[in-house]
């Protein structure tokens, strides 16, 4: 029997905490479509807080992945 993470995980956050988003997806199909479900449970102005922060959090990550103090603009070291 297929165990469905998703539910098994939103059943277990549910017990656990005042507030949760989750979001699961699959492995990618050959077309390049790929199943995603998402789930929340709390107050809509909690999880929208979650959710901002979460992605202020990915675009920081990404940015300083793409910049370092050692490099930026591509010109080498910056002077303070």
């Amino acid at each position: 029997m297929k165990v469905d993470l998703h539910t098994a995980l939103r059943k277990k956050l549910a017990k656990d905490g005042a507030c949760y988003v989750l979001i699961t997806c699959e492995k990618p199909a050959l077309d390049g479509t790929m199943q995603v479900q998402m789930s929340y449970e709390g107050d809509t102005t909690l999880v929208s807080y979650l959710l901002q922060g979460a992605q202020d959090y990915l675009d920081e990550q990404e940015s300083a992945s793409h910049f370092n103090d050692d490099d930026i603009f591509g010109i080498g070291k910056v002077a303070p």
